[in-house]
């Protein structure tokens, strides 16, 4: 796709692969630019809400619009599709749709959140959370990303007012139905042999912070007896979670990161944060708390405490029925699918009619460089995405 070319070089990750573009960052502004500019040059009217959310809207922006859209940042080191696709199928559908002639009787927007990897500040979908409420604007403020900074300091950077953040009633009442096309984060399609899908559901899932505190000392000079290690628990709960997502039904649990201090070669860490992503199709929290017991008995074991904080959670998502029938019928019969990544559009879909359109992924892997879809199944998807805009704005 000539979108996805365009911003092909904007924060490639040199060291890890892939791209690594994050909220405020220099490669997340550059790609913030490419859309206005791509957005206006297809003649829609280009506005940043208070939560730092993107709109390019068709038509006069007005309660009931048709909105499609995505994400632009990605997790560090992730693939060139996951979020740009949605955003640059539905620049395509746009023009695809004034090429034809077609004229929305409704308004019809292509938006743009902010932040949906949580890849700086730790909280996935932050824009959409703002948006609906479902995140406190002074808990939002207080997010420190891996230097320290927190989003405040880095919206006043980045030349937005962070007391304006929240709840957002004016662009909840322009939506009347929303619809992300998403790059399929799984093999179903690969298996089914199609390019499109219609979603279904989105797991239950949530992130969760464990800090095991110790005592710091020196690696060469401390006899294993005197020591008070907190890398030990640490890594037993790596093992704990494998295990006790392995004994729940469908259950998914991940470290992804773990954040020693103060994080020398030669010396035992005082403190060590081991961040879990935990999901499941019910009890990713019950999953949760059975790991967070482990965690207790391995820091006692150790002489060391842990402290366990939930940073975000979403319930199992079931899409609009209605909107997602009325999706298969206009694009054929597409199949239904489940998806286990979250997404904008589970977060918007507590408040609003929501559904997704999956495009075909020939590799199976998301959140990493090997990420892929073909331009045959990218066009694909365009198209579908049109006939769909077509049908609910027409």
């Amino acid at each position: 796709m000539s979108g996805l070319n365009a911003i092909a070089g904007i924060g490639a990750d040199q060291r890890r692969g892939g791209y690594s573009r994050h909220v405020f960052d220099d490669a997340e502004r550059h790609l913030r630019e490419w859309f206005v500019e791509q957005a206006q040059n297809r003649g829609l009217a280009v506005e940043t809400d208070a939560n730092t959310n993107i709109w390019a809207w068709w038509g006069q922006p007005g309660p009931g619009a048709v909105v499609t859209g995505s994400h632009l940042d990605s997790v560090p080191g992730g693939g060139a599709f996951d979020g740009p696709l949605g955003v640059v199928s539905a620049l395509e559908a746009v023009e695809l749709l004034r090429e034809r002639g077609f004229q929305p009787r409704t308004p019809l927007a292509v938006v743009v959140f902010a932040e949906e990897e949580g890849g700086r500040f730790g909280v996935p979908c932050l824009g959409s959370r703002l948006m609906t409420g479902t995140i406190h604007p002074d808990h939002a403020r207080n997010l420190r990303d891996p230097d320290g900074g927190t989003l405040a300091e880095a919206m006043r950077s980045f030349g937005a007012d962070p007391a304006r953040i929240g709840r957002d009633e004016t662009a909840l009442v322009r939506i009347g139905t929303f619809v992300e096309l998403h790059v399929e984060q799984g093999k179903g399609l690969i298996d089914l042999d199609r390019p499109v899908a219609v979603a279904d559901s989105i797991l239950g899932h949530g992130r969760w912070r464990f800090r095991f505190s110790g005592q710091g000392n020196h690696a060469g000079a401390t006899l294993i007896d005197d020591r008070n290690d907190p890398m030990l628990p640490a890594a037993q709960l790596v093992l704990a979670a494998r295990r006790t997502a392995a004994a729940t039904p469908d259950g998914r649990a991940t470290v992804g990161r773990l954040v020693p201090t103060p994080g020398g070669t030669n010396v035992i860490a005082s403190t060590v944060d081991v961040h879990l992503d935990a999901r499941a199709p019910s009890g990713a929290r019950s999953m949760v708390d059975d790991i967070a017991g482990r965690a207790r008995e391995f820091a006692a074991q150790e002489g060391c405490q842990v402290e366990v904080v939930e940073e975000s959670f979403g319930d199992t998502v079931h899409f609009d029925p209605a909107l997602r029938d009325r999706l298969r019928g206009v694009l054929d019969d597409v199949p239904v699918l489940p998806t286990g990544a979250g997404h904008d559009a589970g977060v918007l879909a507590a408040e609003k009619p929501t559904a997704m359109l999956f495009v075909r992924n020939p590799t199976g892997i998301s959140h990493a460089p090997e990420e892929h879809a073909t331009a045959e199944d990218c066009e694909e998807g365009s198209h579908a995405l049109a006939r769909v805009l077509a049908d609910l704005a027409g």
